[in-house]
């Protein structure tokens, strides 16, 4: 598919036409009280769905609990091994880059701000976090995981915040489109992707093109399921960059709301780091990696660690080069990197499973103004706009 302005704007014209059906019907009916109790029981695919629950709710369940036909399994295998072998590198892009490039789209931050749930951003790292790992597992479309409970209610969570904001006229159709638009799901899909594999390789990360290929390609496994139209979502990493160049050239910049929500996460991880002495690391990391026009407009602060962080490719790269030539150095640093993942994904859960749920209502002063082998090594497509 050829991106331009003008099939940009059309994307922008439509949603996920199964969820938004489903959540019009239950708040129709006055059942979203009922099904979110019902459904905090349902966490693992394949469990019998409780009683009670309501007809509309059981149908989409039912037509959304497997992947698209298309799922290579080879392929997601090596985007699970690539996962174990870049766990935290992959963790620490989500963290600082891929959640602050969010915040760098203005009409996205206002959307993350639009429900109660992220006053508390470890909130939403954790379900990021969880969401990915839960992905990554080796039965993650099999009957007793997670993650497909976790894409039926990711889904049905956009869908009604889509409702909200059209059923109570605090958002400019006109001027913006839909809320939580294709072009903005994939825009996302494209934040956790894409931009997370430019990540890795700004920080010294080796790559193979299989498996920079693999993780891409789980992503779009993700976003079919997530609603997003697959003749719309780029086929491979080369499409991909044009999408996400034409997608920030577009919409990046300035917000209130992108500045507040990057300060809460900049004060969620200083509270993860111990001690206050390697705070700054944490303002340093995000403004090497989205940039430093974008940490302005986000209001990262400048630190004496900015100079600093810069090494952190030179050190990762010696790293690398032991995995790379040692397979005891290799399972040595993935069994670190496993360990990391889960002892940061476990400060922010507090041990817990996180749980999504359909926001009956969104905040009042929210508003919107117009393992695979070491062979050819992964470098990011070059940019397509200047």
């Amino acid at each position: 598919m050829t991106y331009t302005e003008a099939s940009m704007d059309a994307l922008r014209r439509t949603g996920d036409e199964l969820a938004d059906a489903t959540v019009a019907t239950l708040f129709e009916r006055g059942e979203v009280g009922t099904f979110n109790t019902l459904m905090r029981y349902v966490s693992t695919a394949g469990q019998e769905l409780p009683d009670g629950l309501p007809d509309v709710a059981r149908e989409y369940l039912h037509t959304t609990a497997a992947p698209p036909a298309w799922v290579d399994w080879g392929e997601m295998e090596n985007a699970r091994l690539f996962f174990i072998d870049n766990n935290v590198h992959i963790s620490t892009a989500l963290s600082f880059a891929s959640m602050p490039a969010c915040y760098l789209v203005p009409h996205v931050a206002r959307l993350l701000s639009a429900t109660h749930g992220l006053d508390y951003p470890s909130r939403r790292m954790a379900e990021t976090g969880q969401f990915t790992v839960h992905l990554m597992q080796p039965d993650a479309f099999e009957a007793g995981s997670r993650f497909i409970p976790a894409a039926q209610k990711v889904r049905l969570l956009h869908a009604s915040i889509r409702h909200h904001l059209k059923r109570e006229d605090r958002w400019d159709t006109e001027a913006l489109g839909t809320p939580i638009c294709q072009e903005d799901m994939i825009g996302g899909q494209m934040f956790f992707s894409l931009l997370v594999l430019d990540s890795l390789d700004r920080l010294g990360i080796h790559m193979t093109e299989e498996g920079a290929d693999a993780y891409y390609y789980a992503w779009r496994v993700v976003g079919a399921m997530l609603g997003v139209d697959q003749d719309a979502v780029p086929k491979d990493l080369q499409a991909a960059r044009r999408f996400l160049d034409l997608y920030m050239v577009r919409h990046m910049g300035p917000s209130e709301e992108g500045a507040h929500l990057t300060r809460q996460l900049i004060d969620l991880y200083e509270e993860v780091v111990p001690g206050t002495f390697f705070d700054p690391v944490v303002s340093a990391l995000i403004r090497y990696l989205v940039g430093d026009t974008g940490a302005d407009w986000l209001g990262v602060p400048r630190t004496s660690w900015d100079t600093l962080v810069k090494a952190a490719p030179h050190l990762l790269g010696v790293l690398e080069t032991i995995e790379d030539r040692s397979p005891l150095g290799a399972w040595a640093l993935d069994r670190v990197g496993h360990l990391t993942t889960l002892l940061e994904l476990s400060s922010l859960t507090r041990g817990r499973i996180m749980h999504y749920a359909i926001p009956e209502q969104l905040k009042k002063e929210y508003g919107v103004s117009t393992a695979v082998p070491r062979t050819r090594r992964w470098t990011p497509p070059a940019p397509t706009v200047a």
